[in-house]
């Protein structure tokens, strides 16, 4: 199985370390910095083998570098982001799949919040770590791609299990929330889900990782096709892509 473990770092990321408990294999997932994350793994008694990158803003690679250097990690990411991180060595792009330890990851090519972005899923263990392509009640910001690109980049997640855990890279959900109950004000779900989530961000506690089966019913950004978010934003008849465009344009203004 995989033991995942979450480290929250700068103002809102989470890295994450990952151990193979058939193999001993760990990886650090989006190294945003380096001390935070060798000093929890030398608390675990974790030797970190391998690093696995999604995309390359700063704040998911910043402390590849040293992480490598310290432990001579081997280091996969994104074949359309070589030019932009050094020190790749296995170079990945989507419909390839990973080896770590005795697990394999699908990798899925999800372009939008940067041209070159993957995300991975562990198929065996049901855990997606999509990078900053998919939040709870959210998705990224369109850095680098158009909202037609986010949209397909999405839908691939559509069809994995719905108790797929989702470990995303922000500390975002609260935020989401509150947008999401203005577009789709009537969801009773999203009601009930926001009230735990404002419980959780009052205690100081993470709301990530979520269920891919909660994210179906309250994630607006999963469900341009709904008719309540439909008639909420007077755009009955257009096509998802349109209805998902007015969503990421309601968000980046809220």
């Amino acid at each position: 199985m995989l033991d995942v473990r979450q480290i929250p770092i700068l103002s809102d990321n989470y890295s994450y370390l990952i151990k193979d408990t058939d193999t001993g294999a760990v990886a650090v997932i989006d190294p945003g910095v380096s001390d935070q994350i060798l000093e929890q793994a030398d608390e675990l008694g974790w030797m970190i083998t391998d690093v696995i990158l999604t995309h390359h803003h700063y704040d998911h690679i910043d402390g590849l570098a040293d992480i490598k250097q310290r432990t001579n990690a081997k280091v996969t990411g994104p074949k359309k982001d070589q030019h932009r991180i050094d020190g790749i060595d296995i170079l990945v792009d989507g419909g390839d799949s990973i080896l770590f330890g005795s697990k394999t990851a699908k990798v899925f090519y999800v372009p939008g919040h940067t041209l070159g972005h993957i995300a991975y899923w562990f198929e065996d263990d049901n855990i997606l770590f999509p990078g900053d392509s998919l939040f709870s009640l959210g998705c990224g910001r369109l850095f680098e791609g158009t909202p037609e690109m986010m949209w397909q980049s999405l839908q691939q997640y559509l069809s994995l299990p719905e108790n797929t855990l989702i470990y995303s890279a922000h500390e975002y959900t609260l935020s989401n929330a509150e947008f999401s109950l203005t577009v789709d004000p009537e969801n009773a779900d999203l009601k009930k889900r926001v009230e735990k989530i404002r419980r959780l961000r009052k205690d100081g506690q993470p709301t990530v990782p979520s269920l891919l089966s909660e994210e179906l019913k309250t994630n607006p950004f999963l469900r341009p096709g709904d008719t309540g978010i439909r008639k909420e934003l007077n755009m009955p008849t257009a096509t998802d892509a349109d209805v998902f465009k007015e969503i990421r344009k309601r968000k980046d203004n809220f």
